[in-house]
C-alpha cells in the first residue's frame, strides 16, 4: 500500500513539474517577431474605430515586455490584440 502512494506521488511531481515547462515553451514561441509583424499588418488593415485602438495599445504593450524580457505577458498581451482584431 505505501508503495503505491509512493509511486502515485512521484508520478504526480514529474506531471507538476512538466507540465509548466511545456506551457511555458508555447507562450515563448507565441511572442515572437514574426507574430508580432503578422498582427501588426492584421490590425494596420483594419477600419478606424474603437477595436483598432484597443489592439494597438495591446500590441505596444506586448512590445515593451518583450523588450523587458516578459514573455508570458508578451505572449498574453499579443493574444489579446488577435482576439481584438477578430472580433471588431
Amino acid at each position: 500500500m505505501l508503495n503505491k502512494l509512493l509511486g502515485a506521488a512521484t508520478i504526480a511531481a514529474v506531471a507538476m513539474t512538466v507540465v509548466p515547462a511545456s506551457a511555458a515553451t508555447r507562450m515563448i514561441a507565441g511572442c515572437s517577431g514574426e507574430n508580432m509583424s503578422k498582427t501588426e499588418s492584421a490590425i494596420e488593415a483594419m477600419a478606424d474605430g474603437e477595436g483598432k485602438v484597443a489592439a494597438q495599445k495591446e500590441i505596444a504593450a506586448a512590445q515593451t515586455a518583450m523588450l523587458d524580457g516578459k514573455m508570458g505577458a508578451c505572449s498574453m498581451h499579443l493574444s489579446k490584440a488577435m482576439h481584438v482584431g477578430m472580433m471588431k
